[in-house]
Formats: C-alpha cells, structure tokens, sequence
C-alpha cells in the first residue's frame, strides 16, 4: 500500500516507518520538523519506496494514499506547552485537513490520540469508557482538549462521511529516537544520568505512569490499522510504576552515585496513569511484550551513542 505517516520524521512516526517498509509498503512521511529530526529517517533518503515532504498539518496538501497515520503534534509537555495555539491548531486544523484528505481518496485513517484525554483521573486502571476530568483552561489543556476535539471529528467524520477511522489512546512510551531534552521522565532521568547530573523528581516522586516500549507500540498501531475495530483503544502497558522508583532504577543502571533532587509539582501534572488493555486484548489480540528494564537498556545504549557523540 500507500501509506501517509504525519509526523513521521518524529519519535514514534519513525519506528512507524521502519515496520512498514520492512513489510513493503511505499512510505510517505510528512513532517515541518517542529520536535521531529532528519537524523530519525534519514537511512530511507534515497530509497524508491520512502518519500519524505516537509509540510505543516496546519496548510492543505492533496496526496493519494491508501493509509493515513495521523501523528503529528508536539506530545511532551515542554513542546506542546511552548506554543500552545500552535498545539490547538495541529490538533483541530491539522486533524480537519488530514481527515479531508483521506475522505477525498478514501484512505483508512487512524487518530494517534492520547491518554491525556483521561486528564488527572479519578478511575484506575482508565478503561475507553472513562470520559476524563480534564481542566480545559489549565497549560496542559492546548493538548489535552486538543486531542479530545480531534478524536471527535474523527467520529464526526466516520458518522457523516463514513470514513473508515481508527482511533488509538497512546499511553508513555519511550524507546530509541526520543528527544534529550523533550522534558518526559523517561528522557529527562537517562540524560541527566548519563551526563553526571542530579536526577529532578518532581512532587514526591509518588505519581505514577506506565511505560511501552516503541516496537510494542507500533505493533498495535498496525494492528489497530489493518483490523475491523474503530476504537478508541488504550495502547499502553499496564505495568505501573511511580517516578520514584524509575528514578532510583535508571540511576542504578547509569550512574548509581547520582543524587535525586525534588521540585513542585507541575500544575494538572496526573497523579496516576494506567491502561485498561480489555479492547486491545479482546479485538487486536495485543499485548505488550517488552518488560521494563530491557526496554530501558535499549534506549540507555541509544542515547549513550548519541550523548558521546555530541562531546566528540
């Protein structure tokens, strides 16, 4: 097939653009490169079934695909906070302009939603049916509501026009190609610890998230894609763990004489986080399968490689 991924030369989009070449696909990969790098796909610049078109979302643009992959928008806190309109407009114009492009040729569209539609919730684990507690004035709510608009005209779409929608509920993830310095966990403890760094904690280190490795992630957003089940569904893994204790793991990992220092709270920052897998088990047969610590070895030797380069 034809395949447009937006958002491709980014974290998730590029692992995207790995498996589908690898299965045989042509690739489109559109991207302004806001938070997205050259550096993620740059080893399919020249390969006949790669073509990569530096286009922002927010402007029109008539492609011919079979697939949309619709990912892009700022996803870490430090970015989409940094031009919040610019997060709104991605997720409203942007989402608007790739849905009219896929009903215009009748392309599958899949929405790379989040868990941040769950807000700080007051259920745990958060099933699909969760309709959040969400502060629509708050910093996080240019993405947050964002989202939450996106995914309903997705539906709007898929009602009025019926277009063939997928929608996916991505929870963290983390692996290989994230940003050094986009400000998630995961990121922010393995470059401070690597560079020989304190570790910031931020509250008490209580709040929790879970953590799916990438491979485990596009795994369902393929299968999410290429089945019959429109969704929303949770993409996540449903292992919890509190910054505390992934602090004091990676700081094992690299550089156990590291110190852990604590700042306040982010404001709206969620106090737990964890999906309810029943829709991704029942209808995609998905389950992640990479368990904690070897994802994080993987993405440690990643940043490593990257973290020494930089001070050759």
């Amino acid at each position: 097939m034809r395949i447009l991924v937006t958002g491709g030369a980014g974290f998730i989009g590029s692992h995207l653009i790995d498996r589908l070449i690898k299965q045989g696909h042509e690739v489109l990969c559109l991207d302004n490169f806001y938070t997205g790098t050259k550096r993620n796909i740059q080893h399919w610049l020249g390969n006949p079934k790669f073509e990569l078109i530096r286009h922002d979302v927010t402007d029109p643009i008539r492609l011919e695909v079979d697939q949309v992959y619709h990912l892009a928008c700022p996803a870490s806190p430090v970015h989409y906070q940094s031009n919040p309109i610019k997060t709104v407009k991605t997720n409203v114009v942007g989402t608007l302009n790739m849905l009219g492009l896929a009903k215009r040729v009748k392309a599958r569209f899949l929405l790379a939603s989040t868990s941040e539609v769950y807000g700080d919730p007051d259920v745990h684990p958060q099933p699909e049916e969760y309709r959040g507690n969400v502060n629509c004035i708050g910093i996080r709510s240019c993405y947050d509501e964002g989202k939450r608009i996106a995914e309903t005209l997705a539906f709007d779409y898929h009602r009025e026009h019926n277009l063939a929608i997928r929608v996916a509920r991505i929870f963290n993830t983390y692996g290989p190609h994230m940003l050094e310095n986009d400000g998630r966990v995961v990121s922010n403890f393995i470059s401070q610890s690597l560079r020989g760094n304190s570790l910031t904690v931020y509250g008490d280190g209580s709040q929790t998230r879970s953590f799916c490795y990438v491979s485990d992630l596009v795994e369902g957003l393929i299968r999410l894609m290429n089945g019959d089940y429109i969704g929303p569904v949770n993409l996540g893994n449903p292992g919890e763990y509190t910054i505390l204790e992934l602090a004091q793991t990676i700081q094992t990992m690299i550089n156990p004489a590291a110190k852990l220092i604590y700042k306040p709270l982010p404001e709206d920052d969620p106090k737990q986080r964890k999906p309810d897998l029943t829709k991704a088990q029942t209808y995609l047969n998905w389950n992640p399968t990479i368990p904690l610590a070897e994802g994080l070895q993987l993405t440690i030797a990643d940043f490593r490689q990257r973290i020494e380069a930089e001070s050759r």
